[in-house]
């Protein structure tokens, strides 16, 4: 399954606790997947090695592992496979296409504020409509972490 990766960055004037923070903790997660699929959401407890969910209000989504952990500075999620209808497989030839992909962020903390860079593996059909997806989502990252609430 050939695949093309999506590199974006933003400046965002917080620090990298401030970032992670909204990459992480379901009240903002919700709020900036919506770039992706309506009702967004993530079940794990973000531990290196933990079980992802990402499931949509549908109950479709995609399975993941925590590959990477390193608080403020790095977080990698290896795909294993699919939901569907709230059943998860990781053997349908939709799951084999995404398994092995990785989503990364990485965060870099400069003097007066956090570069934020995502790479993600994706279907060349899905290319454009995600690609469009991450710039948006990540403006909704940087408006969250530059928020004082």
């Amino acid at each position: 399954m050939e695949t093309i990766a999506i590199k974006k960055s933003i400046s965002i004037n917080a620090k990298a606790e401030r970032v992670w923070e909204v990459l992480l903790q379901d009240k903002y997660t919700r709020i900036w997947y919506e770039e992706f699929s309506k009702g967004s959401y993530a079940e794990t407890d973000w531990q290196q090695g933990s079980k992802a969910v990402f499931k949509d209000s549908t109950q479709n989504g995609i399975i993941g592992k925590i590959a990477v952990n390193k608080p403020y500075q790095q977080l990698s999620i290896e795909y294993t496979g699919v939901v569907k209808d709230g059943v998860e497989n990781y053997t349908s030839d939709e799951a084999q296409k995404v398994k092995g992909s990785h989503e990364v962020y990485y965060l870099a903390n400069l003097e007066d504020h956090t570069l934020l860079s995502v790479e993600c593996d994706m279907p060349e059909e899905y290319f454009e409509t995600m690609a469009t997806a991450w710039d948006k989502a990540l403006e909704k990252i940087k408006d969250l972490a530059e928020s004082k609430k």
